[in-house]
């Protein structure tokens, strides 16, 4: 198997997207650049012996970590029966699909049975990554949320004002409808008034009303009932049909 030989610090390795980017102190936001050497990955096989060393040509590797010691003391750099034995900075290899995926996890340790996780890292078909944080996850996507439920607030104000001015017309007309409706114009009954008064003064009055014929007395009203009411009944009432019908046809008079 073929051993790849010690590397320094990365000066000339190949970035995608243009040149190398300056060194970045350790445990600053890295997540907006990927790092791929094809030349490596052409040379030697990646897989859980040698990706270590392919990590530590990316600019997300410190070199003051534990791992470093022991390359330095040729001593595989993942090797946890020395690694707990330290304290500081490492990295250790916490999930492997070989040969698509690795995940890095950098940690603190305080003792062999202390460790504080710090970042991960996953290489994924030969390129190496920086995993985002949780609260950075967590904050893209409520902010991402915020953004949707804002936009459809939006929409959906804009969509009732266009209903209440719908209804604020509809009722402005209704109410101009029944005004229009509802107004006299006085002008307009004067004139009226004048035409009429004008005709009532051109024709002639109206004749009276022929008399009634001899013996006829006209039908009580409720003025007269309620003033015989009161009274008392006289010697003679009146007759109550029409004395023309029943004279007959002999006894009735001619014009």
């Amino acid at each position: 198997m073929a051993t790849p030989p010690p590397m320094g610090p990365p000066g000339n390795s190949m970035f995608e997207g243009g040149a190398p980017p300056p060194p970045q102190p350790p445990g600053t936001d890295m997540t907006g650049i990927c790092f791929r050497d094809q030349l490596w990955l052409n040379s030697y096989p990646l897989d859980r012996n040698l990706v270590f060393d392919y990590f530590a040509m990316s600019p997300f590797y410190d070199w003051t970590c534990n791992n470093e010691q022991l390359r330095v003391r040729s001593v595989h750099p993942l090797d946890m029966s020395n690694l707990t034995k330290m304290t500081g900075i490492e990295y250790i290899l916490s999930e492997v699909l070989e040969p698509h995926l690795f995940v890095i996890r950098k940690q603190k340790r305080d003792s062999p049975e202390k460790v504080t996780p710090m970042l991960a890292y996953y290489i994924l078909d030969g390129s190496i990554y920086q995993a985002p944080q949780l609260c950075n996850v967590f904050a893209a996507r409520i902010g991402r949320t915020l953004h949707h439920i804002q936009k459809a607030f939006t929409i959906a104000a804009s969509k009732l004002e266009k209903i209440g001015y719908v209804d604020s017309e509809n009722e402005s007309e209704v109410l101009e409808s029944k005004v229009n409706k509802e107004t006299i114009d006085l002008k307009e009954v004067k004139r009226i008034d004048m035409i009429l008064a004008s005709l009532q003064r051109k024709l002639p009055p109206a004749p009276p009303p022929p008399p009634f014929p001899e013996g006829y007395v006209p039908p009580p009203t409720s003025e007269t009932e309620e003033g015989t009411d009161t009274k008392e009944p006289t010697g003679t009432q009146a007759p109550t049909s029409d004395p023309i019908i029943d004279q007959g046809p002999a006894k009735r008079m001619k014009f």
